[in-house]
């Protein structure tokens, strides 16, 4: 079997058609898919990805298999051993997925690690490198055969820099570089995002609304953010600050942010703020059981009506600011990803509260907007960073 970069370094032609069969070639990585599919996708024209799947059949790198009818069907990479990582460096979790080129989306190696980088970077790097090893050997390759690397973080990024946005919020700390060392260990250039941006760059790419033009998607956990893709391409602003709405105020008064504001939708639907608020609520004798977000999505599974009604109540809130966010962009879908979401309790709020604040035409289900939950669930934001990796490959490395 042969490394993708093998393939790489035997396209010839003009720079210009090196390119469109670069970008051709890692979008068949990325999904297998029709011609129409990647034409999207990499936004070139039906022509140019015709012409590149053609000349990539010829030399043995890709196989287009066809329809009863003889038409051209889904576009896919022939045998390799190169694998594609995606890493979701969560607060409280980390998630590893791990794929070789060849095979589908779905046959993804996945590790979980119920301790995130909450504990501090250095402490978890190294439970992040062997979740890596793991996963990858599961696939049958070595780390030395890892093509790509993506990474997701609850941060803001500078995407000019691939680094942190300041001002460095906890836990990360001034110096880390998730994707520095990561990429060293494995010898590959890292890329990494915030993993609201790359959650909708996940469902995009491998989510039944696959060929929306524009997805918003909202991760409510520990924090909160949205990612939002519009023709195709990620928003996210001059400093990778865009879809921020976790730290939109509320309140001008209200409860101060870790971000240095007063009154931001993180501090009244954020983990923290749920935590406190079943806290306060509770007799003394019981706030002791609620020490953590996941406290109380069980509970209210058990019907217990105080974490019942601040689940609820969140999604109400949540449900106000979507509307404005649907008013902004009139979006094909909006999904809602997260922890928050084992309950269905916070789809419901969003539900009652997202048709009374958005304008009619741009929340219709007539129309073919959708509001739902994350197929991809808990490995979105990691799947989405196997997908900004192989992305971060269309230009090749500059020499020296």
């Amino acid at each position: 079997m042969a490394d993708i970069r093998e393939f790489f370094n035997g396209l010839a032609g003009s720079p210009k058609r090196t390119e469109n069969r670069r970008k051709v070639l890692l979008a068949i990585a990325i999904k297998a898919d029709t011609q129409v599919g990647i034409a999207r996708r990499t936004m070139l024209s039906p022509a140019t990805v015709n012409t590149s799947v053609r000349e990539l059949e010829k030399e043995g790198i890709v196989s287009s298999a066809r329809t009863d009818g003889g038409r051209a069907g889904k576009a896919c990479l022939l045998s390799t051993d190169s694998v594609g990582v995606g890493v979701h460096l969560g607060f409280n979790h980390v998630t590893v997925v791990a794929r070789r080129l060849d095979k589908d989306f779905d046959t993804v190696a996945t590790r979980v690690n119920a301790e995130g980088v909450g504990r501090g970077w250095n402490r978890a790097r190294p439970d992040v490198q062997d979740m890596i090893r793991d996963a990858v050997r599961e696939t049958g390759c070595s780390l030395r055969e890892v093509f790509s690397l993506g990474i997701a973080v609850p941060r803001m990024i500078d995407p000019r820099t691939n680094e942190f946005t300041e001002p460095v919020l906890h836990p990360w700390r001034s110096g880390d570089n998730p994707a520095r060392d990561l990429g060293n260990s494995l010898n590959v250039p890292a890329y990494i995002d915030n993993d609201a941006n790359l959650g909708a760059l996940a469902e995009q790419t491998y989510g039944t609304r696959e060929h929306a033009e524009t997805v918003i998607y909202v991760k409510v956990s520990t924090g909160v953010g949205a990612g939002i893709i519009v023709h195709n391409l990620l928003l996210r602003g001059r400093r990778g600050m865009a879809g921020e709405i976790g730290h939109l105020t509320v309140d001008p008064d209200g409860a101060m942010c870790q971000c240095g504001g007063r009154g931001c939708l993180e501090t009244v639907i954020g983990a923290e703020a749920l935590v406190q608020q079943v806290r306060v609520a509770r007799p003394r004798s019981g706030a002791a059981d609620f020490e953590h977000l996941e406290d109380v999505i069980r509970a209210a599974k058990e019907n217990d009506p105080v974490c019942r009604r601040v689940i609820h109540d969140a999604g109400r809130s949540l449900g106000r600011f979507l509307a404005q966010l649907c008013n902004l962009f009139n979006p094909d879908v909006v999904v809602v990803g997260g922890q928050l979401t084992e309950c269905a309790l916070l789809l419901e709020g969003c539900r009652e509260t997202l048709p009374r604040f958005a304008l009619p035409g741009a929340v219709a289900e007539s129309s073919g907007f959708a509001l739902e939950l994350s197929e991809l669930k808990t490995k979105a934001e990691a799947q989405g960073a196997l997908v900004l990796g192989l992305r971060g490959q269309e230009s090749p490395p500059a020499a020296g």
